[in-house]
Parts: structure tokens; sequence; C-alpha cells
């Protein structure tokens, strides 16, 4: 079974790169069939458990200490070092695996870009305060994006820099273009991967994504800002050109002007290329590739049993839902800009997205509904218990006071 990397590199190959599906499978050494149902699936595949380790992890450490000290000392020599015993093909095989990791290319940056080549990427935090409600004010991440061929900027506030709001921002910026070029370029933000061993690594989520786009993703190397340094020129611009003599009263309306100020700043002559961003736009987005015929998954999703209380908590806040869902198992979506919840495919709940933090967002209609069924709960008439008395005659009673001339017994009366 392919794991998402090969799933993902399998639709980059033929969507990017539009290699055949028998070169493919050359390439990658895998069977025909095998790619062609990775580009059929839409969806990545499922999480496959791990191999066992191998039997040269215990010396590892002792490899890699060798090929700090000596990267071209010879396999056969490395494996008198360490002493090993046993077979020499899979001590070569992790030899040559890790050989790499300690004999890293090191390319000069790229100064020109083909059209549809490439986008760089970055989260700018603007230095001003936000007003997020609640009498809360915050710094939230920006998301910007430049075409490396055309210049042209995108951008747009995120609630988080979190991966479903990342890749939520990710999908509405490149709805926006219309197009998605052929990779994208990002530094180790968390949310998108890091470098482990030498070698980046993504995340599970943007592996995802981007095997469902059919592009690649650059990591840069650590320490290295020069690597996307259009983006980070761009941070700088939006710094000095945007912010000044701005206030803003929420995150949207930050949007909207960053918006109208966007339209304006894909128009101005730029000096490196001597024309402005938009006239290059058309050829540039000619280039990338078409958006796929379905969409990635982004945003939050999960399930949760709804509880007494009908809340559902999505990131640090709690969102009402219609009361008629407790105890049900409902599913919980949201984006930027909404946060809806259905149970059986209908909709339950729907908010707007709360940017504060710890707050409950309460729709008057679900607190009515809760409560008139507690109302109706408390009404409910409760049905009276049924239980046996024994009925004694009165004369008893008349006899026991004198009242009579028969006389009768204390005993006798209960």
């Amino acid at each position: 079974m392919l794991n998402v990397e090969d799933w993902a590199e399998i639709r980059r190959l033929h969507r990017a790169e539009g290699i055949a599906v028998r070169a493919i499978a050359r390439r990658l050494g895998i069977s025909r069939n095998t790619v062609r149902k990775a580009l059929a699936s839409h969806a990545p595949p499922k999480y496959e458990r791990p191999a066992k380790g191998s039997i040269v992890d215990a010396v590892e450490p002792q490899i890699r200490a060798l090929l700090a000290e000596f990267p071209d000392m010879p396999s056969t020599v490395i494996l008198e070092r360490v002493g090993w015993q046993r077979g020499k093909t899979v001590f070569f095989e992790r030899v040559q695996q890790l050989r790499p990791l300690f004999k890293p290319t090191d390319p000069a940056s790229r100064t020109e870009y083909q059209p549809g080549e490439l986008a760089q990427c970055d989260l700018w935090f603007p230095p001003v305060d936000i007003p997020l409600r609640f009498g809360q004010v915050g710094r939230p991440p920006v998301l910007v994006m430049v075409s490396g061929y055309s210049r042209i900027m995108a951008a747009r506030m995120l609630p988080s820099r979190q991966s479903p709001d990342l890749l939520a921002g990710h999908w509405a910026l490149i709805s926006d273009w219309g197009r998605v070029p052929k990779a994208l370029v990002w530094d180790n933000e968390a949310a998108v991967g890091q470098w482990r061993g030498g070698k980046p690594q993504l995340t599970e989520a943007m592996n995802a994504f981007r095997g469902t786009l059919g592009i690649k993703v650059i990591q840069c190397r650590p320490a290295d800002p020069e690597a996307k340094g259009l983006v980070e020129r761009a941070n700088g611009y939006l710094e000095t050109s945007f912010l000044p003599g701005r206030a803003f009263t929420s995150p949207a309306d930050f949007n909207t002007q960053l918006e109208d100020w966007l339209v304006r700043a894909n128009t101005r002559q730029h000096r490196r290329l001597g024309c402005r961003p938009i006239d290059r736009w058309e050829a540039d987005k000619a280039a990338m590739l078409e958006l796929p015929p379905v969409a990635p998954v982004v945003g939050w999703r999960s399930t949760t049993r709804l509880p007494r209380d009908h809340y559902v908590r999505l990131d640090s806040n709690d969102y009402s839902v219609h009361p008629s869902a407790v105890g049900r198992r409902v599913e919980i979506s949201a984006d930027l800009d909404a946060v809806v919840v259905t149970l059986a495919g209908v909709e339950v709940a729907r908010h707007a997205r709360c940017w504060a933090d710890h707050q409950s967002i309460t729709d008057p209609v679900h607190a009515a509904a809760a409560a008139e069924l507690r109302q109706a709960r408390r009404l409910v008439a409760v049905a009276p218990v049924q239980t046996a008395v024994e009925q004694r005659s009165l004369a008893d009673y008349d006899r026991l006071f004198g009242l009579t001339d028969t006389p009768v017994s204390a005993e006798g009366v209960a």
C-alpha cells in the first residue's frame, strides 16, 4: 500500500510534469496499476502501520559518527570499524541511505523563475493590535504568497497558524487565483514540515494537500532566509507601505483593507521587473496547473457525541448546538469564516468563527430551545403511586373510647 508521500509524488509527476503512467511506474519502481490507482484516488491513502525496526538500527549512531568525520569512507571500512558480523547487504543499504546526509549539496539561490514555476509563502505577523471582540486584542498571522515569475502578491489574515487554518488559507488564496503554481516554497513552519536527519519532512496534512493539488512543496534549509527572498521582501513592503496610517476594527476589516491595497500593489511598477506584476500575470497564470476536480480537504474536521450542555469545542472556544442533537454523534467542520455542526447531514448549528480565545458562543435559538425542553420536562405530571391501605371499621374506635356497650382491648386497634 502506498504511503501519502508516494501518492502525492505520483500525482505531482502526472499533473505538474505530464509524465505518463508507464514512466512514473519505472521511475518509482512500482506497478502501473498502483500508479493508476493513486491517480484515480482524490483522497490520500489511509495510515499504514510503520515497519518494524532493522537490525542495523543498533549500530546506526556509530555509522553516523564515522560519516560525520569521514563522509567518503568506503562502506567496507565502516563495516569493519563498527564490528558488523551479520549480512552485508542490509548494512551497505543503510550506509548508502545515510551518506548523502553528510554530503549535502549547496546550490546557489535561484534568481530567475519560469512562468507558473513556483510561489513563495510565509507568515507575516503585523505589529499592530487587532480587536478580536470580547475585549480582546491580538496579532493574528497573515499568510503571504508571492508568485516567482510575475511577483503577484496575495495575502490573508488567518485565525491561527495551526495546520487546519494554514491550509484553509492556502486554498482560499489559490482559489482566488484560479490556478495553482507547480511548487510552493516554505520555511520550517511547524504546520508545513521540518528538517529531520538532514532532509525535509512534510507533515501528513501538507502531503495530503499537495497530493490533491498535484504540486511540490519545497522546504528551505534552516537559517536560509535568502531561499525565499521574494516573500521576505513582500513582508517588508506590507509593513512599510500598507500598515502606516491605518486602523482596524476587526480581522474582517483588516482583510478588506488588505484586499483593496493588494489590487493597487500588483499594478505598481516593479523596479526589478521593469514592468507591473499584473503585466506578467496572464503568462504566469497560463503556465500554472488547473485546480483539481475535487477540492482538498482543509479546515477543521471532527466528530463527537453532543453532551447535555449542547456545546462543542473548536480550538479554544465553545459553540452552541441545537439541543435536539444531545446524546447523538455530530460532525464539526470549520473554515476561516464559519463553524458548522451537522447531524446525519442536517445542519444543527452555524456560527461565525470567533477569533478571541476561551469564549462560549451561544445562538439565541439554541438557548430558547433548551429552556423550552427543560420547562417541558418539569411540567410532566408524575403518576401517583398506587399503594394498598387497610380500611378499618369506625365501630372499633367507638368501642375503644367507650361509646358502646361492647368493650374492646387496646391490642385490637391497629
